[in-house]
């Protein structure tokens, strides 16, 4: 998992947890989106996202061959 991916998943959970503190989310909405925030959390700090693999997908930037 590239680093931008990283990025852009902590910027939407911290969005998501910020709607639910805000109370502007609440219910079974933010139970889902919790849950997904607490997945994107999970997977930029491993560096890895288990739905990548199978579809074969990466979002690391090639090496230039020398």
């Amino acid at each position: 998992m590239g680093m931008t991916d990283r990025i852009i998943r902590v910027i939407l959970a911290l969005g998501v947890v910020g709607l639910w503190y805000a109370e502007i989310i609440s219910g079974t909405i933010a139970i889902i989106g919790l849950a997904l925030a607490a997945i994107f959390f999970l997977t930029s700090f491993i560096s890895f996202c288990p739905l990548y693999w199978p579809f074969g997908l990466s979002s690391l930037r090639k090496k230039a061959k020398s």
